[in-house]
């Protein structure tokens, strides 16, 4: 466990998890010991956790002037670890009540801040106070849940000043998605973890000065993410929203089904949208409710030009297309729901991978775009090309199947044992209407006006000349065979680009 000394010579303990780049992780409360964080949900994977036992509270010792609990000078605590780990500038995360330490971080050392991750943050220091009405409404989402008549009472005696050691008990189902035994032993292990000492000084009752704080938030130039749970009563996801408005680059992710511990609720959607905020080279967008994650190459001023996926695949299938084609394009390859980094939302169809396309399209100002689709992905983009014609500037198919049924059809699959890097419920869903396709999807391909090209694959499973029969039926349409298999792009990429290149794309 490594040791380090701070401004008073204060020696402060933190705990390293995982490998990678160093993410610093502030711990709430407030003053918690930095234990109940866990591997946060797995983020480990991706980052190398530094976790902070705040001054006071786990394996850091107890410091002789207790003033220096409060929640400003904690902030020095902060800036002697980063310069102790010798990151000219930091990652930082703050969960509670250290959102809003990690928040006045930002705002005295904006220079040694490469982003900022507010998870559930405390909101009151900032100018957006939490009300009881904030916590009611949250409270009344739970409303089906069997503890909540309990849980209700005990929320109502605190906000009535009767608060006791078994109302705070009371009222722990709040805090979690799902009460279950993980969320009751990890509830449980609060008392002995957090200082409540020091806890009771951390907010000072002189107040802080939160119009130059915030002033010093709304000029701050790093990345910021404010992830909120969807059941959470402080913040809720309206004052968490209002929270990411004090900043000029802010992102508000809402995680549904979640309460104030997201990465116990759901691991996976609280890695993945963290994993892509802290990833330079991955961006995201709300797109018709949905959070999908993208990758971009190339001038922005260029053609633009999207790139969509097969099923069980990333925009990281396209790295290598994407950098040639970087060269007279601007490049756009996203990952669609139940893929990548995106959200994965249980639900899945070809329209809704349609719906994806086109909700990124507008979001991204992207109309008259070339659009490229792979497989999964090029049906999506001929289904889109169907509904809005005008939206699509030109049309590439990659080996994707034709709207008619498979035959014989594709018997029920089983899940693999391995862990996945897309949601299994992609796989029966798209093999259901691979069977049975809408007709419509067949009887609309006359409907398509963007020049099209479809690239089949010579050794592919998908029959060939189905997709020469799909490209006859579009009336800008062509088709080519490249001597590859199923994924075109990466069996010969060479042959590809200039199937594109004859297309005048690249």
């Amino acid at each position: 466990m490594p040791i380090f000394s701070t401004y008073d010579g204060t020696r402060l303990a933190y705990h390293l998890v995982g490998e990678g780049e160093p993410l610093i992780c502030l711990p709430g409360g407030p003053m918690r010991a930095a234990r109940y964080f866990g591997d946060l949900g797995g983020l480990s994977r991706v980052r190398q956790l530094v976790l902070l036992d705040l001054r006071g509270t786990g394996e850091s010792a107890v410091p002789q002037d207790t003033s220096s609990y409060r929640i400003d000078r904690l902030v020095d605590d902060v800036e002697a670890l980063r310069a102790h780990l010798g990151l000219e500038q930091a990652d930082v995360l703050g969960h509670s009540a250290s959102g809003e330490l990690a928040a006045l971080y930002a705002a005295r050392y904006p220079r040694r801040l490469r982003s900022l991750t507010l998870i559930t943050p405390g909101t009151d220091t900032l100018g957006l106070p939490a009300t009881d009405q904030d916590r009611r409404d949250a409270a009344g989402l739970r409303a089906h849940e069997p503890w909540y008549a309990e849980a209700r009472a005990a929320l109502e005696e605190i906000q009535a000043g009767r608060a006791t050691p078994e109302a705070w008990a009371g009222i722990r189902p709040f805090a979690y998605g799902r009460w279950d035994a993980a969320a009751q032993a990890h509830a449980a292990g609060s008392p002995a973890q957090r200082n409540a000492l020091a806890g009771s000084l951390y907010y000072p009752e002189s107040g802080l000065d939160t119009g130059a704080t915030v002033a010093a938030l709304r000029e701050l130039p790093v990345p910021v993410l404010v992830l909120a749970g969807e059941y959470d009563g402080g913040p809720t996801p309206d004052r968490a929203a209002e929270l990411a408005a004090l900043f000029p680059h802010a992102e508000c992710v809402v995680q549904r089904g979640a309460g104030h511990f997201p990465w116990m609720d759901d691991p996976g959607a609280f890695v993945r949208t963290v994993s892509a905020f802290l990833d330079p080279d991955v961006s995201s967008v709300q797109a018709g409710g949905i959070r999908l994650a993208y990758r971009t190459w190339g001038d922005p001023s260029a053609p633009p030009v999207v790139l969509a996926h097969g099923r069980g695949g990333s925009s990281l299938d396209w790295t290598d297309i994407a950098e040639q084609l970087a060269a007279r394009h601007r490049v756009y390859a996203l990952d669609f729901r139940g893929h990548g980094l995106s959200d994965w939302p249980g639900r899945y169809s070809f329209a809704l991978f349609r719906d994806d396309l086109l909700a990124f399209l507008e979001a991204r100002d992207l109309s008259g775009a070339t659009v490229i689709g792979h497989s999964m992905g090029g049906v999506a983009a001929v289904l889109l090309a169907e509904r809005h014609p005008a939206l699509v500037g030109a049309l590439v198919v990659e080996d994707a199947p034709a709207p008619l049924p498979l035959d014989p059809p594709r018997p029920p699959a089983e899940r693999p044992a391995e862990e996945l890097d897309h949601d299994w419920q992609v796989v029966p869903a798209i093999d259901a209407q691979l069977n049975a396709p809408d007709p419509a999807a067949r009887e609309s391909l006359g409907e398509i006006t963007a020049p099209a090209l479809v690239v089949g694959g010579s050794r592919s499973h998908v029959d060939q000349e189905q997709l020469a029969w799909m490209a006859r039926q579009m009336p800008g349409g062509r088709f080519v065979t490249v001597d590859a298999g199923h994924l075109v792009h990466a069996d010969n990429p060479k042959a590809f680009l200039a199937a594109l290149r004859s297309f005048g794309v690249g």
